[in-house]
C-alpha cells in the first residue's frame, strides 16, 4: 500500500473514530450539562491537572518510542506493559494519600472522595496502553474506532442516566470510570495481545533513552495546559472554572481532534520515510495544507456561531462562556500545524529538540499566564492566543534547521486558507448578530457558509482542495 493510500485509509478511519466518539460525547455531554451546573463541572476540572500529569508519568514516552522504533519486539511490548502498570499503581497511591491536600487547596471537601474514585481510572487505562500502541503501529484505526465508539456510547448513556437520577458530580465520575473499563475490555477483545512474563532492563534503557525526553516535554506541556484549570479554580470560583472548561471543550472540539488524527496517522507513516528528507517535506506540506483546508473554516466558523450555539445547546445559564469560546477558538487555530511540526522532530529521532522547545516555550507561556492573572478570565484567554502564535513560530524554527522548511514558508502555504476562513467567520458573525432566533441563525450559517467556502475554493483552485477533489474522483 502506497503512502497516500495508507494516509487516506488511516485518516478516514481515524476521522470516523474521533468524530463518531466526539459527536456521541458531545450530544450526551449536552444532555448532562443541562442536568448539571457549571459548579459540578468545575469540581472535575479541578482534578484535571493531577490526572493528566499522572497519565504522562504512566506513559513515560514509551508509547511514542515503541512506534518510532523499527526493531521493536515482544520483549519491548511486555516490558512497557509492566512499567506502565507499576507506575499507574504508584500514581494512584500518591493521589489517594494526597486527596485531603487537594481538597484543602481548593477548599472543596467533596474532592477527597472524588479524587480517590476518579484516579482508579489511571490503573485501568494503563492495562490497554500497549494494545493501543499495536493498533497505531498497524495503522488499524478501524478497530480503534470500534473500541472508542463503544466506550463513548456505553459510558455516556450511563452518565446521562446518573445525572438524570440526581447524582450530580458523581454522574461525571461514573461516566469516566465506565469509559475506562469498556475501553480496556474492548482493547483486549479486539487486539488479543497479552503480556508475556518478560521484563528486560536493556529494553527499558533502549526505549527510555528516547522516551525520557518526551516524558519531560509532555510533563511540561501538561502542567502548563492544566495549570489554567488549577489557577482559575483557585483564583476565581468553581462557576468560572466551569465556564472556562466548557468553552475550552467546545473550542478544541475540531482542532484538537483533527490534530490528534493527523498526529496518530502521520507519525507512523512519516517514520517509514524518516531518511528521505525531500519526500518527508512533500508529505508534510500536504498534511498541513489539508488540515488548514478543514480546520480553519470549522474553528473560525464556530467562533462566528458561538452565541446562538451556546444559547441553543446550553441555555442562558452558560451565556458568559460565549466570549471565552470565541477567543479560545483563535488559540486552537494553529494546533494541527504545531502538532505535525513536533512529529517531524520525533520522526527524525530528535526528542532532545522537542524537550528544548517545550522548556523555552513554556517558560514564555508561564510569564504570559502570570501577567494575565492580574486581570480577568478574558485576558487569560487572550494570553493563550498570544502563546499559540509564539508556539507556532518556535516549533517551525527547528523544522527549518533540520529540513529547511521554516515559519515564513509554512505561513505562506497557509495564508490563503486563513484569509478564506476569516471571511467565513465574518459571514457567520453577521447572521449571529442580525438573526435573533438562535436555531435559525445556526441553520442559515450552516447552509450559506459551506457553500461560500466550497465555491471560493473551487474558483481559486487551492492546492489542498484540488488534492481532495482528485482523491474523491479516484475513490469513485
Amino acid at each position: 500500500m502506497s503512502l497516500k493510500s495508507q494516509t487516506v485509509h488511516g485518516v478516514v478511519w481515524s476521522f470516523i473514530e474521533r468524530f463518531s466518539v466526539q459527536i456521541v460525547q458531545f450530544v450526551l455531554g449536552i444532555i448532562i450539562a443541562r442536568l448539571l451546573s457549571p459548579d459540578e463541572y468545575g469540581l472535575i476540572g479541578m482534578l484535571a491537572i493531577f490526572i493528566s500529569i499522572s497519565q504522562v508519568f504512566i506513559d513515560g514516552g514509551f508509547s511514542t518510542a515503541l512506534i518510532q522504533r523499527q526493531d521493536r519486539d515482544e520483549v519491548d511490548f511486555s516490558t512497557v506493559f509492566y512499567i506502565n502498570l507499576a507506575i499507574s499503581f504508584f500514581c494512584y497511591f500518591l493521589l489517594f494519600c494526597g486527596a485531603p491536600l487537594i481538597a484543602s487547596f481548593y477548599n472543596q471537601p467533596l474532592l477527597i472522595a472524588i479524587t480517590r474514585v476518579y484516579s482508579i481510572t489511571l490503573v485501568i487505562n494503563s492495562l490497554a496502553a500497549v494494545n493501543k500502541v499495536k493498533l497505531v503501529i498497524a495503522l488499524d484505526f478501524k478497530t480503534q474506532s470500534k473500541i472508542s465508539f463503544g466506550a463513548a456510547c456505553i459510558s455516556g448513556l450511563i452518565g446521562a442516566l446518573c445525572a438524570w437520577k440526581g447524582l450530580g458530580v458523581w454522574a461525571l465520575v461514573i461516566q469516566m470510570f465506565i469509559s475506562s473499563l469498556v475501553n480496556v475490555f474492548l482493547s483486549f477483545y479486539y487486539v488479543k495481545w497479552f503480556p508475556s512474563w518478560i521484563f528486560s532492563l536493556s529494553s527499558f534503557n533502549k526505549l527510555f533513552s528516547f522516551g525520557s525526553k518526551l516524558l519531560i516535554a509532555s510533563l511540561i506541556s501538561n502542567v502548563y495546559t492544566n495549570l489554567y484549570t488549577l489557577v482559575i479554580g483557585k483564583k476565581f470560583s468553581t462557576f468560572s472554572l466551569g465556564l472556562y472548561s466548557r468553552a475550552d471543550q467546545f473550542a478544541q472540539f475540531t482542532s484538537s481532534n483533527i490534530a490528534g488524527i493527523l498526529s496518530r496517522v502521520s507519525f507512523p507513516i512519516l517514520s517509514q520515510i524518516q531518511n528521505d528528507d525531500e519526500r518527508l517535506i512533500n508529505v508534510y506540506k500536504k498534511y498541513i495544507q489539508m488540515s488548514a483546508l478543514i480546520v480553519f473554516p470549522l474553528i473560525l466558523g464556530l467562533c462566528g456561531i458561538a452565541k446562538p450555539l451556546i444559547l441553543l445547546l446550553l441555555t442562558e445559564t452558560w451565556i458568559d462562556c460565549v466570549l471565552l469560546l470565541q477567543i479560545l477558538c483563535f488559540s486552537y487555530l494553529w494546533n494541527c500545524v504545531v502538532t505535525v511540526n513536533l512529529n517531524l522532530l520525533n520522526v527524525k529521532g530528535r526528542s532532545d529538540l522537542v524537550l528544548k522547545l517545550e522548556i523555552v516555550k513554556k517558560s514564555i507561556a508561564f510569564i504570559i499566564l502570570a501577567i494575565s492573572l492580574f486581570f480577568n478570565l478574558v485576558l487569560i484567554c487572550i494570553g493563550l492566543v498570544v502563546y499559540s502564535f509564539i508556539a507556532l513560530y518556535m516549533n517551525t524554527y527547528y523544522t527549518k534547521k533540520l529540513l529547511n522548511y521554516g515559519f515564513k514558508m509554512q505561513l505562506k502555504e497557509l495564508l490563503p486558507y486563513l484569509l478564506l476562513a476569516l471571511l467565513i467567520m465574518c459571514e457567520a458573525l453577521f447572521f449571529s448578530c442580525y438573526v435573533s432566533n438562535s436555531l435559525l441563525s445556526i441553520v442559515i450559517s450552516l447552509i450559506v457558509c459551506p457553500i461560500t467556502y466550497i465555491v471560493i475554493c473551487y474558483k481559486t483552485r487551492l492546492d489542498a482542495f484540488v488534492e481532495l477533489e482528485n482523491m474523491i474522483k479516484k475513490s469513485n
